[in-house]
Order: C-alpha cells, then structure tokens, then sequence
C-alpha cells in the first residue's frame, strides 16, 4: 500500500551529503542488500577503481556507516565491508527523504505522462 506524502517536502540540503555522492550511495545500496562484500566484490560491481573505491569506503568508514574488517588470507590484504546500524538508519532517512521529492507514481500512472508536469511545484525563481 502507498505511503501518503507529507504535506511539506524536504529542502534537498537535508539530504545527507555524505550518502548524496554516486559511488557512496552504490556501496550502501549493495550492502543493504548483501550481508557483506569484499573489496574486490565492490569494486567489480560498482565498476571502479581501486583508488576511488578506497576513499569512498574510507569516508563511509569514518562516518560509521559501513563497517570493514580487514585479514591476510593466503598473504593478500582482503577486505570485507557490512552495513552498520547507523548507516541502515542513514541509509532509510536518506531514502524516505529522497522520496518525498517525487510525484505519487501511483498518480502518475493514472493520468499518464501529464501528471508529472503539474505534480511537481516550480521553483521560487520561477513563481
């Protein structure tokens, strides 16, 4: 069942930055759903590098959102990566937040292609 939209939407600054960010929000997003991913699991699956990878995770780390545990196996550096509790909570407010900016698809998908027009309010400059 729908959820109803809250009367007053967000101000897109209430987005929390730190998951804002593409490659962040792909790590999240592939941690919520698999208990855990290796470095090279994430890499592959996000398609990036190495460095890029590393900074993000390490920022994510920081924050306490993702929480990595690091070991030799057969003299190689791996590391695994989870979702912590924080970051789940970070993770569903960013989510539930993000939401209120769309249209009720539900309504856009019954009266077609013009429902997105007149759902979405202009902007102040534009009023």
């Amino acid at each position: 069942m729908a959820k109803k939209r809250k009367a007053t939407r967000p101000a897109p600054q209430e987005l929390d930055p730190l998951i804002h960010e593409r490659l962040r929000l792909g790590i999240l997003s592939a941690l919520v759903v698999q208990e855990s991913l290796t470095f090279t699991e994430l890499r592959d699956l996000l398609r990036t590098t190495d460095g890029n990878l590393s900074v993000q995770a390490r920022r994510l780390e920081t924050a306490g959102y993702v929480l990595c545990n690091k070991k030799f196996e057969d003299r190689k550096p791996k590391s695994t990566y989870r979702l912590s509790p924080a970051g789940r909570i970070a993770l569903e407010e960013y989510l539930e937040k993000l939401s209120s900016f769309l249209p009720d698809l539900t309504q856009v998908r019954s009266r077609g292609r013009s429902a997105l027009r007149t759902g979405i309010e202009p902007l102040p400059s534009q009023s």
